[in-house]
């Protein structure tokens, strides 16, 4: 019932801002950050270096605002067996670059399967798993408050969306892993949701700074591929909504798109294929579109794809990313 009601809301929402904002002209606003999302196992799925492909987009592509997750299947592969090196690598060059990174912690987190819990978790009842969880999200916490690279808590990615090969532990749950963060830290906390179907209410209201994702080429099992008939300045309304109804705050793209959605994975599928449904022509149409959303902070999605495309031959996404982030900077 709940999946149906967020599902009814959102249909409504798209449906009150498409006739509501189709008629008005609203002045663009020009990206001030562009930043990005970088999964180590997704860079390795590629067959990639993933340290390499970590410091080219540093000192070539010049991202300064990076997001990166704190698996929890790579921090803690065994009850109680940490493992932080990789994360504190990757920090360590984020501080020799003087870049900014938001550490997302949390079961959910990005890239599919969306749930990266330990396998030795996998099997144990809510209360224990959540025990164990919050366990997690501490050590990770104490471990990189005073980390100067890092400078926000992504806690869980939409939490509020039931996406992915993951269910939703609940909104009590979610609950104790920001208070956890909280209790630790005072950096800020980002709650996320999706931007064209999420509610956005209850994610903004938990969190200080609002993280939207913005994915325009979708693809479902029932539609298959379409593209969402949204003018930019939908978002506008969603915005003004947002401070309507909860306080004035921050409110930024955590994700981007900028790599195709396909039925199976990029690493699985050619670069013909790939291009058939997001290409450097469809690239630059995103970067004007974003103009009128009133948004002016955005993560890209895709940089492992886009450097997996350099090494084979076909550089144009890195280098109209390059460009953008050149510009910003």
């Amino acid at each position: 019932m709940r999946k149906i009601i967020i599902f009814i809301l959102g249909i409504l929402i798209v449906i009150y801002g498409v006739l509501y904002l189709a008629v008005r002209q609203i002045p663009p606003v020009e990206p001030k950050i562009f930043g990005v999302t970088f999964s180590k196992f997704f860079a390795e799925k590629f067959g990639l270096d993933w340290k390499k492909v970590y410091e080219e987009i540093l000192a070539d592509l010049g991202a300064r605002h990076l997001r990166i997750p704190a698996y929890w299947t790579e921090v803690e592969p065994e009850n109680g067996n940490w493992y932080f090196d990789d994360i504190d690598w990757q920090l360590e060059k984020a501080e020799e670059y003087d870049a900014k990174v938001i550490l997302a912690i949390g079961r959910k987190l990005p890239r599919w399967p969306e749930c990266h819990e330990p396998a030795w978790v996998q099997s144990q009842n809510l209360n224990l798993k959540s025990q164990n969880l919050f366990e997690y999200m501490r050590k990770v916490v104490e471990r990189y408050d005073e980390n100067p690279a890092v400078i926000a808590w992504q806690v869980e990615n939409e939490p509020f969306l039931p996406f992915g090969d993951c269910s939703l532990f609940g909104k009590e749950v979610l609950d104790e892993e920001i208070e956890i963060a909280r209790s630790l830290s005072d950096k800020p906390i980002i709650i996320t949701d999706s931007g064209e179907f999420g509610a956005w209410f209850p994610a903004a209201k938990r969190g200080d700074i609002f993280g939207s994702t913005l994915y325009r080429h979708v693809r479902t099992k029932l539609i298959g591929h379409f593209t969402y008939p949204l003018p930019p300045s939908f978002f506008r309304l969603k915005q003004g909504l947002l401070k309507f109804f909860v306080r004035e705050k921050p409110i930024i793209v955590v994700e981007l798109q900028a790599e195709p959605w396909l039925p199976k994975m990029l690493y699985e599928t050619s670069v013909g294929e790939h291009f058939k449904h997001f290409n450097p022509e469809r690239f630059k149409k995103e970067l004007e579109y974003i103009k009128g959303t009133g948004f002016d902070t955005f993560y890209f999605w895709g940089v492992e794809w886009w450097y997996w495309l350099k090494q084979n031959g076909r550089p144009e996404m890195w280098d109209m990313a390059k460009e953008a982030i050149e510009n910003t900077r």
